[in-house]
């Protein structure tokens, strides 16, 4: 399936709002990312996307609407030569090989633009496809944080990824 990435338009509102409210798609990602997704939250995200001009955030988009997201965020301290991948796609465009090629992308051009040695992902244990997505990109498995997370009420185990520029 083709789709671009693209910086964040105000007129992606909407769209954000109507893909980002699935509880399907929060349950895999931090207490941050609200649920239920309001067109509120979509614009204040849009905006914060907007003003950053430090890490790279893009909207996935096929057929000119936004479906998805995906950022590659700068750490800080000691892990300043690190960053964070983080994204989501709407569930409709899940198994489409869409975020398996916009993790490339991106991945390709933090390291090419950003001071950054490592790109690292914290996925929760149950969320299988994303390891998935992550593994098909040349990221690593270090290790499994027991208990490490806290969501919903209950306990769950993460597991760390990396991927280190050549």
């Amino acid at each position: 399936m083709e789709f671009i990435l693209r910086k964040w338009e105000k007129t992606d509102a909407c769209d954000l709002a109507k893909i980002a409210n699935n509880y399907n798609i929060a349950k895999n990602l931090r207490d941050a990312f609200p649920y239920p997704y309001t067109l509120k939250e979509a614009k204040k995200y849009i905006k914060a996307c907007q003003k950053n001009n430090k890490d790279i955030v893009y909207a996935i988009c096929v057929n000119g609407k936004a479906v998805g997201s995906i950022g590659i965020f700068y750490k800080t301290d000691v892990y300043k030569k690190t960053a964070e991948i983080g994204y989501f796609l709407a569930e409709e465009f899940w198994n489409n090989g869409i975020l398996t090629k916009a993790i490339g992308l991106i991945v390709d051009e933090a390291f090419k633009q950003m001071d950054i040695v490592r790109i690292e992902a914290g996925v929760f244990d149950y969320n299988k496809p994303s390891q998935s997505v992550l593994l098909k990109n040349g990221f690593q498995k270090e290790g499994v944080m027991k208990k490490g997370i806290y969501k919903n009420g209950e306990f769950f185990d993460y597991i760390m990824f990396a991927k280190i520029k050549e």
